[in-house]
């Protein structure tokens, strides 16, 4: 039996990659996130405003401006919480 792989194309744990599973656990786990989250409009929102906090990533260290994050994807996570 042959080893799958995971190429860039496929999901991670039902996500676009695992940067965006990664920022999306932190958010939805983490109660000072989650309540930043529902506070901001946009991912980008969130982004920014945890810049200006200075926390340029997550605790495990995907950067929350990480080009491979599919924003549009955490947007969407944001918009049901």
């Amino acid at each position: 039996m042959a080893t799958a792989t995971m190429t860039e194309t496929e999901i991670y744990n039902g996500w676009a990659n695992w940067e965006t599973w990664n920022v999306s656990l932190w958010i939805q786990n983490d109660e000072s996130l989650y309540d930043a989250a529902r506070r901001c409009r946009t991912y980008q929102d969130l982004v920014a405003m945890l810049w200006e906090c200075g926390s340029k990533e997550t605790p495990d260290g995907c950067r929350w401006d990480d080009p491979a994050i599919d924003g549009l994807e955490i947007n969407d996570m944001m918009d049901d919480l």
